[in-house]
């Protein structure tokens, strides 16, 4: 595949990196994989009032086990050669048949595959938490090589957290690596706080705030950077003429700057009143002025982005979603606009977010059909028609539907809701009450009551009784629609009840049948449900974001 659009993939990363990603076709990877810190990651959403959701799904579990499956991987990686090979015997000899042993085994051909697509001028990015990241630093070194490791970047993600018997644990880790040594690197800036303007730029006069910086740099030196100016000897104190480069680009065009002598320089930059002269006797000093919209440049401690809080305007209610601030920052210092940035554990869709903001183009994937109807309900919420790619992996015809619920009912649900823009709910076993899906929308104004649509999939034989069922439930929820959405196409009798449940009739006079039936086949042809849909808000709607431009064109294509 050419990575010239934008595509987000439904289906197991390794797969889909080995049929579609080209080699170094990719410009900067981002990936948050699961940590394996023996945890069930569920999706919590949010109800129309504000409050927390009793209703939630698991998204995944990240809990790896050493089977048989976990032993394939091990093998396949080992009987490869080369170092990672070595790594993982390493491993194995040093862990032994444990569950860490199989979460490496799973990550390892993931990292091998995205050194292959990598670009030699690219980067990747991997974030984790202390449970694995020095297993994981090893790991990475073994594919990209020690001398392509660039930074341990720490994330400092909550302000406090308790801890038993141990220092509370408030950081991620997020590991730096280049594909060589010639990788994109655009030079990044984050804002000052207030504490670091007070105490280093506590010096003002009529041009502003400003401190005083060295002009000299220790150790002696033979040329023009130890030769004496106006008097001033900086060899006597054993050091020598050290310019800061930025400040002196400012005041003359590059050119200019590199026929100018060292001393030469120091004139420019006393002529500029950019000079400081103390005492008599003493080596003068640079008048570094706080410049508007400055900042420090983006260190390896990042200590001013905040996780995604319980009511911040871009939580969506997926585990472990990551803020904006931080994808942006990552991107603004590693690739360009028009760059290809790749994300293959994508969940809820933070670094395409990112990527659509910033003008790059993006590849995402996700195994399970509820992050991908969240990444694109969010494309929709921030970009609405500015967003343009497609969608590879689901399901565009009724034998591959069927085939998606013959391999897992689940993942089949997800899709089916997906389709009509409904959210899950609890799947434990007796939890759902006959509900597999819930849509809101209000017909009453911003401020007018939620109303509730509840819903059912049938994946497998559909009768009467199926919609009888459904019927209480609506009374029961106290929702005014419900729909059946089933891969059979329903009988007559089943037809009958639905027609029996009635009319809804919105306030502005607009009729829909209270209780609908929706096969597949209707949903793959475009049909949808009939209710007011213009005010939907089942999902929680992500900020608006300005981005690139180009007309929403969302394809979906099954290879």
């Amino acid at each position: 595949m050419m990575a010239s659009e934008n595509t987000l993939y439904y289906g197991d990363n390794l797969d889909i990196l080995r049929r579609y990603v080209a080699d170094e076709s990719v410009d900067l990877i981002y990936l948050d994989p699961p940590f394996k810190s023996d945890q069930d990651y569920n999706i919590l959403f949010q109800e129309q009032n504000g409050t927390r959701s009793s209703a939630q799904i698991m998204a995944f579990e990240d809990t790896w086990h050493w089977d048989q499956s976990a032993a394939m991987a091990y093998q396949e990686i080992v009987e490869a050669g080369g170092q990672v090979s070595r790594a993982m015997q390493g491993f194995r000899a040093f862990l032994g048949d444990t569950d860490m042993l199989a979460y490496l085994a799973m990550m390892a051909p993931r990292l091998v595959e995205l050194r292959r697509a990598l670009k030699l001028t690219g980067s990747i990015y991997l974030h984790c938490d202390p449970t694995a990241s020095h297993y994981l630093k090893m790991l990475m070194d073994s594919v990209f090589g020690p001398t392509n490791f660039r930074n341990e970047i720490i994330w400092k993600r909550s302000s406090s957290h308790s801890g038993a018997k141990r220092w509370g644990p408030i950081h991620d880790v997020i590991l730096f690596y280049s594909r060589s040594q010639e990788m994109v690197w655009n030079r990044t800036f984050q804002e000052y706080d207030e504490s670091y303007i007070e105490k280093f730029y506590h010096l003002a006069d009529a041009r502003g705030r400003y401190q005083l910086d060295n002009l000299t740099g220790a150790g002696i030196r033979s040329g023009e950077s130890g030769t004496p100016w106006r008097g001033i000897d900086p060899t006597t104190k054993g050091r020598h003429w050290a310019i800061p480069s930025d400040i002196v680009d400012e005041l003359t065009p590059s050119a200019g700057v590199r026929q100018l002598s060292t001393q030469e320089k120091l004139d420019l930059l006393d002529q500029a009143g950019l000079i400081y002269w103390p005492p008599k006797g003493n080596v003068p000093r640079l008048r570094r002025y706080l410049r508007a919209n400055a900042g420090v440049s983006i260190q390896d401690v990042i200590t001013d982005l905040d996780a995604v809080s319980a009511h911040a305007r871009e939580r969506l209610g997926y585990p472990t979603q990551k803020p904006e601030a931080l994808l942006e920052r990552i991107l603004s210092a590693s690739s360009n606009e028009g760059d290809v940035v790749l994300d293959p554990f994508c969940g809820c869709g933070t670094t395409i977010a990112a990527a659509q903001r910033l003008k790059r183009r993006w590849i995402g994937i996700d195994v399970t059909h509820l992050a991908i109807t969240l990444i694109k309900q969010r494309l929709w919420d921030s970009f609405e028609t500015k967003a343009d790619y497609k969608v590879v992996g689901e399901p565009v015809s009724l034998s591959e539907a069927e085939a998606l619920a013959n391999a897992d009912r689940f993942q089949f649900q997800w899709w089916a809701l997906g389709l009509v823009n409904a959210r899950p709910v609890e799947q434990k076993k007796g939890a759902d009450q006959g509900i597999d899906g819930r849509l809101y929308f209000h017909d009453e104004g911003a401020k007018g009551a939620t109303k509730q649509i509840v819903l059912s999939v049938k994946s497998g034989g559909v009768t009467v009784k199926d919609v009888r069922d459904l019927r209480g439930v609506i009374e029961r929820e106290h929702a005014v629609i419900g729909v059946l959405i089933s891969l059979e196409s329903p009988t007559r009798p089943m037809r009958t009840e639905a027609a029996g449940a009635g009319i809804y009739n919105s306030p502005w006079g607009t009729k829909h049948p209270a209780m609908q039936i929706l096969t597949i086949e209707d949903l793959l042809a475009g049909k949808g449900i009939d209710y007011p849909s213009r005010t939907n808000r089942t999902f929680k709607k992500a900020p608006k974001k300005s981005s690139g431009g180009g007309s929403t064109q969302v394809n979906i294509v099954l290879q």
